[in-house]
């Protein structure tokens, strides 16, 4: 089994931060470290269909001036392992970090990552001491289940306007919207070489299932 690499963040920018990998629960994870040793690492969780590369550098290396900084991919996504479970997830993080050797970790999550975090502080209390939400919302909250018919749309205009779909799904459309979309997809782009998988069609699909899931629970 591969294990987790103690000295890994010994890079100066998350542009080039080195791919490890770390095994947990049968399974091969992906993930990058930056920032300091010690203390609380904080562990980054991404939106629907992100992949390593869809960190935003400027924010990483911001969190790494002061925390232990750990992004990881999902199962079955990326340069992880495995076929990508929808009601895996959660259970998926909690064994990651306790592979990882960690008693304890502060969360950051965004969009999807928001429910996978808020299902794996309900699953292992003790091991979250600090849960930071971004653009989530509760199991059943309001047009949850909608993320999919709302999304796809922007995805296919994307493509009929040859943009990345972050264009629109992320920023408004305006001049200055239309601004930081560019400068931010030039970030995600700050890094050259060992660059992530993109996702799967099918990774996409069964990521949005479990979204789906989420904001039908009662």
């Amino acid at each position: 089994m591969i294990s987790f690499n103690p000295d890994s963040q010994s890079a100066t920018s998350y542009a080039h931060a080195q791919n490890n990998q770390v095994g947990a629960g049968g399974t091969i994870f992906a993930y990058r470290e930056l920032g300091q040793h010690g203390g609380i690492p904080l562990i980054l969780l991404n939106h629907w269909g992100a992949v390593l590369d869809n960190f935003d550098p400027r924010i990483v290396d911001g969190l790494a001036r002061k925390h232990r900084v750990i992004a990881i991919d999902y199962r079955g996504i990326g340069l992880s392992g495995g076929i990508t479970a929808v009601d895996e997830m959660a259970r998926d993080t909690v064994a990651l970090i306790r592979a990882m050797g960690f008693d304890q970790v502060d969360l950051l999550s965004f969009s999807l990552g928001g429910f996978v975090a808020q299902d794996a502080a309900l699953k292992a209390p003790d091991l979250v001491r600090r849960l930071i939400l971004t653009g989530a919302g509760p199991a059943g909250g309001q047009g949850i289940d909608r993320v999919g018919a709302m999304s796809l749309p922007l995805m296919l205009k994307g493509l009929l306007t040859l943009r990345d779909p972050k264009t629109y799904l992320f920023f408004t459309s305006t001049a200055k919207g239309r601004l930081a979309a560019s400068a931010f997809l030039e970030r995600l782009n700050e890094r050259k070489a060992d660059r992530d998988k993109g996702p799967t069609p099918r990774a996409l699909l069964r990521q949005l299932k479990a979204i789906k899931a989420w904001g039908q629970q009662r």
